[in-house]
């Protein structure tokens, strides 16, 4: 009871059928099943085309629509706690929740920008006070938001307005954060922006593949549709896909580079020499293996057996992620989180698990990938005040001179 008088109003009604009437009319003859199947399968090979066409463009085209994504999933998660409580005039709510991402956004992108682009930075005076002053700047646009709220408060709703700053910050959390993950993993290589959301993408097609011809034993209550079958057979495959996509793209310098700042040319680049991670390696196939198949090497790239890795986390852990968004959606009694993409609901119903996935990456890159970075080093060593650069020189000259004395005199 206290629950009912609290929050108001009964929940948002299902999302009604969006599908174009092109579609509908074609398919009318259909049962339900099939029909939902030929609209999410068009819709699908739209978005993957559109996918295609993003990839082409570049990086820099690929991060503002990684933005624009970011921006509608907050839409629909902050329209779904205004929707539930739209009995009540809240002050402010809606006008602090956009003001409170603006903050998030500009303090993400600002540390990506100082942090990859340090040069760039540098060379621009204005780009270089606000590189200099950027966390203090950050914390107190934050700061003038969260006074706001504070004198928004109102008696009577003083416990909703507390319940919807806490809705406004876990969204930023989730929704924010990870893009800016996102963000990060692009930069290291357009690899490893690619590879991950393509095998999570393969997964739920698979998955969907699977269980749709197949699929006989329920996976879990959340998602009474997910079969086990599904489950698998989406593993199998997407594990598959990832080794021939790896394949496919460490080959190419465009994919694999990271994206930097070239001043000769003045602008973006993505070219450099390939790290030994996209380097055919000849590798010894297990005894096991070699008296089914009869090789005993195998050519490879070593981003392969780290694609094992992403594709095996896409198909096992990244589901978890669109079960997590099926229980937000039953506890708000909704079908979907909006109906912007017809048989498929709203983008952050498409981007449950790449979030999650966006994580994952980022922490693996950290922790079994990235190793110091010379061009960084030297950027921040340029930065540096004359005598602070000649002091580095001097501990450095003696560092080396010591170490090679010990490599050619090792017993003196």
């Amino acid at each position: 009871s206290e629950s009912k008088s609290e929050f108001g109003g009964a929940p948002p009604a299902p999302t009604s059928d969006d599908t174009p009437e092109v579609l509908n009319r074609a398919l009318s003859n259909l049962s339900s099943r099939w029909k939902n199947w030929w609209v999410r399968g068009i819709l699908t090979l739209a978005m993957i085309a559109f996918f295609f066409i993003i990839i082409y463009l570049g990086p820099m085209v690929l991060m503002m629509i990684v933005m624009c994504v970011q921006i509608k999933c907050f839409h629909e998660i902050i329209t779904i706690g205004y929707n539930v409580y739209r009995s009540y005039e809240l002050p402010w709510f809606r006008t602090l929740s956009w003001y409170f991402l603006l903050c998030v956004n500009y303090f993400f992108y600002g540390e990506t920008v100082t942090d990859y682009f340090f040069t760039l930075v540098q060379r621009e005076e204005p780009l270089r006070i606000l590189s200099k002053y950027h966390r203090f700047i950050s914390f107190a646009l934050y700061l003038t938001g969260f006074c706001m709220f504070v004198l928004s408060l109102v008696k009577k709703h003083y416990r909703l307005q507390f319940y919807m700053f806490g809705w406004t910050h876990v969204t930023l959390l989730i929704v924010v954060t990870q893009s800016h993950l996102i963000i990060h993993n692009l930069f290291e290589g357009m690899i490893w922006f690619i590879v991950p959301i393509s095998c999570v993408i393969c997964n739920d097609i698979m998955a969907y593949m699977f269980g749709f011809f197949f699929g006989r034993t329920p996976l879990i209550k959340l998602s009474p549709k997910k079969t086990w079958e599904g489950f698998i057979g989406g593993f199998f495959a997407t594990v598959l896909f990832g080794l021939l996509l790896s394949y496919l793209m460490s080959g190419y310098r465009c994919f694999t580079c990271p994206v930097e700042f070239n001043n000769d040319s003045n602008s973006f680049t993505v070219d450099c020499e390939p790290s030994e991670l996209f380097q055919l390696q000849e590798y010894n196939i297990p005894l096991v293996i070699q008296s089914v198949i009869h090789w005993k090497t195998v050519r490879m790239y070593p981003f392969q057996i780290h694609s094992i890795a992403l594709s095996t986390f896409a198909s096992l852990i990244g589901p978890f992620g669109g079960f997590f968004a099926s229980g937000f959606k039953r506890a708000f009694k909704i079908k979907d989180f909006a109906n912007t993409i017809p048989g498929h609901g709203g983008i952050m119903d498409r981007f449950d698990c790449q979030y999650l996935m966006a994580t994952f990456v980022n922490v693996y890159i950290a922790s079994f990938i990235r190793g110091p970075n010379p061009s960084k080093l030297i950027q921040q060593l340029l930065a540096l005040r004359p005598d602070q650069q000649v002091h580095i020189f001097n501990t450095l000259k003696r560092t080396l001179v010591v170490l090679f004395c010990n490599l050619v005199y090792p017993y003196v």
